[in-house]
């Protein structure tokens, strides 16, 4: 369920939000990032993913997400649980007035087959070997967080 405005703005700033983060890989183990045009993280190459709403189950939202951010309907069943993590920033979706905090719960998927890449919260999509990723400023450090487990 998508939230007016105020109620939106008063809960960022009052609570964690609970989101899904998608680490997707290819057949030539390339790594899916997008290049954000809203706060937080405007700007960084970042996995996509989405937050979860009010009364909507993971298996839901992960086919939700799966569609709106890759254009296609993908179930849960089919990733691999990566773990909890979270996510703080200084900004918000509103600006600087208060910051954001996430919970995330990421999942890795594997495509064989081409995705749409249809979500308006990117400027540009690439496929990064995991070396390339680590290295490069412009991918965000919590996107780096997800290749980093164990080290």
């Amino acid at each position: 369920m998508w939230l007016d405005e105020e109620t939106f703005k008063c809960i960022v700033a009052h609570a964690p939000l609970v989101s899904i983060d998608l680490i997707v890989e290819n057949g030539e183990g390339k790594i899916l990032v997008g290049r954000r045009k809203n706060p937080p993280a405007k700007g960084f190459l970042f996995v996509p993913g989405g937050r979860i709403f009010k009364n909507e189950t993971i298996e839901e939202a992960f086919r939700r997400i799966t569609f709106q951010e890759l254009g296609k309907e993908i179930d849960a069943a089919s990733a691999n649980f990566w773990g909890v993590y979270e996510h703080f920033y200084k900004d918000s979706f509103f600006g600087d007035e208060f910051s954001t905090h996430y919970v995330v719960l990421a999942y890795k998927l594997k495509v064989t087959d081409s995705l749409p890449l249809l979500n308006s919260q990117h400027s540009e999509y690439l496929w990064l070997r995991i070396e390339e990723l680590l290295n490069r400023k412009d991918v965000h450090v919590y996107a780096k967080a997800y290749f980093r487990r164990g080290q």
